[in-house]
């Protein structure tokens, strides 16, 4: 049998984790910018409402990631690969010319390893920050420790957009990455290229 042009890269649950999430970080950075910027404050009023949403959107967030976890074992496996750095992972970070030295990447690679690590990281800094920015509202919490997470929970968003920013950017430069979040499947001469290891062990 001919090998197929395209190959099954994310399953129905990945692609829903991954726009629940994405349409949840778009609310936090609207309502974010909202109340944090004077001048949009100004433009857009209604700060309870405002507020209200960035609140919900932020409690939200792990609920896709989690319940995918919970009903998806392509998610888990995927999870399982992007927690284990590699020889060739180092190697490919490690090189210039990482997307021609022809390294054995497998389904991720060094980069998306480190990024989704470090994502992850930042998320669990701001939900926590978060929760402690609500709580004065319900329990005693001394001035110095709500100071202390509005920082942090503003030193690590402008973090996050940055590297969201580099991963939009990268999205755009390779289409057929964003055709397989969008339609699961990757073309093989793409795989091929960019994850010659993985693309192998898939027919």
């Amino acid at each position: 049998m001919p090998r197929p042009d395209r190959l099954p890269r994310f399953s129905p649950a990945e692609r829903r984790v991954h726009r629940s999430t994405a349409v949840l970080v778009g609310v936090l950075a609207l309502t974010g910018a909202a109340l944090y910027v004077p001048s949009l404050a100004l433009l857009v009023g209604r700060r309870t409402t405002v507020e209200a949403a960035h609140v919900v959107a932020g409690l939200l967030l792990p609920v896709p990631t989690l319940a995918g976890l919970a009903l998806s074992a392509p998610l888990r496996a995927d999870l399982r690969l992007l927690n284990r750095m590699t020889t060739t992972d180092w190697r490919w970070l490690r090189r210039r010319d990482r997307r021609t030295a022809r390294l054995p990447v497998g389904k991720f690679n060094g980069g998306q390893k480190l990024a989704s690590a470090v994502v992850a990281g930042t998320g669990l800094v701001l939900f926590g920050t978060g929760l402690l920015l609500l709580a004065p509202a319900r329990v005693s919490i001394p001035v110095g420790v709500r100071q202390g997470a509005t920082i942090a929970h503003d030193l690590f968003t402008f973090g996050l957009l940055v590297i969201l920013a580099g991963h939009v950017w990268l999205a755009y430069r390779h289409p057929e990455a964003r055709a397989a979040l969008r339609t699961g499947l990757v073309d093989r001469e793409y795989a091929e290229r960019e994850h010659p290891a993985w693309a192998s062990q898939v027919w």
